[in-house]
Parts: C-alpha cells; structure tokens; sequence
C-alpha cells in the first residue's frame, strides 16, 4: 500500500486499485482526528464509547480527504454478517452521517453511483475492497473470522454480479490492513469452522497454534482464496501485509489493545 500525509492526516491507499482510474480508495490510521483518550486520534466509530461531537469533527476532517462530504458516506451496520446491500440515490439525505440509512446488519455495500463513498469499519478484522472498470461498479464489505468462513468475499461478488452483470475475471480486489497469522490465535471451534469451509485449503490458511488446542489463522490468504474462488483472477489481486496488531501505535487493534480502541475506516468511492 502507498502511505500518505494531508497534515496530520495519515492514511494508506492501494497502488492496484488507484491504476484504475475510476475510484478513490481510502484506508485511514489513528492519526489525524480530533478524539482523546484510548480513541485518539481518527476514530470513525459511534459505536464505541467516543463523543458523539468527536466523531463528526472527524468525519469532516477525513470527508475531504476521500474526495466527498459527510452526506455522501454511506456507512455499514456491521454485526459480522454475509448481507450486502445495493446503495441506491434514495439513500443519500442532507443529514447523512447522523441518517437512520434503513438497514441493519449489514457488511458489505455495493453501488454504481459516483460520488458516493462506501465506508466499513475496522480494528483487526478485513477490509475487502472490489472495483469493476469496466461496468463502474465498487463494493466494499467487512470480514471478520465469521464473515471470512462463510464466504464474504464471493458473497460480495455475487451480489455485483447479480445486481449489476458483473463478470468476475473483470474484477479487482484489495485486502486490506487486519490482523496477522503470528497474531490472531482462535479456538478449536473457529478451527473446526475454517476446516469445513476450506477442505483441502485448510493447511494453507491455519496451522497449530502455540498452546494446546489453538490455531493460528491467517485471514489474509483465507479471504485471497475465496476471492480465487468466486471467479477473481489471481493477478487482480493486492493484499496490503499490513498488520493492525503489530503496528497497533498508528493503527487500532482490538487484540493489541484489549478492546479499548477506536475505529478506523475504510473508503471506496467512484469517482
């Protein structure tokens, strides 16, 4: 990924993706907001304790930077789901950060409206970035460990292909920062979870873990296969190998930090 400064402003964009021409894609960091404490600096989240009027002023400060205005964003109501909704121009209102948007338990958007960017939420789970040039589509979806078993990435392709013609071999995807294999240890019954969703792939996304019944999972390339497998061509595929854990000063880090963290954001916007 490319790292960039607007002022205080840090944040990431992918190379492969930015190639294209027709979007603007956005991963932010800590750094450049207005929240205190265990949120500061950049937190994106309403969800997690921060003031209200801090979050706003951020998303103010960062509208700019992706190239829109708060009323524009539209936002997920994650709840690590695989549901993905179609962004229509009856979405957009004048009040948009604050709009009720008309749906909950939602991952994953998609749209072919200019101007409108789609924003998903992070703080060790995937980012999954999805941009087709040649129909102008985007989707954007979050995968944490559930999402990833059941597929969130071909769900995502699925839905663009279903409400838009979308051909997958057209498709470009971005992996985004999260956390890594060395550092997301799970359960037995997470492990069972990834053996049943990826067979004979298995040995490719977890190996033993450091204590007895644990695993190490690696998000990254079990979210690559399953881009593969909905159809996505391997060379139109960028995975960002930034962790959130191990680079918990810039970026925020559920595990790093014990849960006391912000949000950070993910946006992508046709132009």
């Amino acid at each position: 990924m490319t790292e960039h400064f607007e002022g205080a402003i840090r944040y990431l964009t992918f190379p492969s993706l930015d190639e294209l021409g027709f979007v603007r894609d956005i991963f932010t960091t800590r750094e450049g907001g207005v929240s205190t404490g265990y949120h500061a600096s950049m937190n994106l989240s309403f969800t997690n304790g921060d003031d209200p009027e801090a979050v706003e002023e951020n998303y103010r400060i960062i509208a700019p930077v992706v190239g829109t205005s708060v009323d524009h964003i539209i936002r997920t109501h994650q709840t690590h789901t695989t549901n993905v909704v179609k962004v229509t121009e009856d979405m957009i209102h004048d009040d948009g950060l604050l709009h009720d948007q008309g749906f909950k338990d939602v991952d994953g958007l998609i749209t072919d409206i200019p101007g409108v960017a789609l924003a998903t939420f992070y703080a060790d789970c995937v980012p999954l970035y999805f941009a087709d040039p040649v129909k102008r589509v985007i989707g954007l979806s979050h995968s944490g460990w559930r999402g990833t078993a059941a597929g969130m990435a071909g769900v995502t392709v699925k839905a663009m292909t279903d409400e838009f013609g979308c051909d997958p071999a057209d498709i470009y995807a971005a992996i985004g920062p999260s956390i890594c294999r060395d550092h997301y240890e799970v359960s037995q019954a997470v492990a069972t979870e990834f053996e049943r969703a990826f067979g004979d792939d298995i040995n490719a996304v977890m190996e033993p873990g450091k204590e007895e019944g644990k695993y190490q999972l690696d998000l990254w390339e079990s979210n690559r296969i399953m881009m593969l497998r909905s159809g996505i061509s391997p060379e139109h595929i960028e995975v960002s190998g930034i962790c959130t854990y191990c680079n918990s000063d810039w970026l925020f880090s559920h595990r790093a930090s014990d849960g006391k963290r912000g949000n950070m954001a993910a946006f992508l916007m046709i132009r």
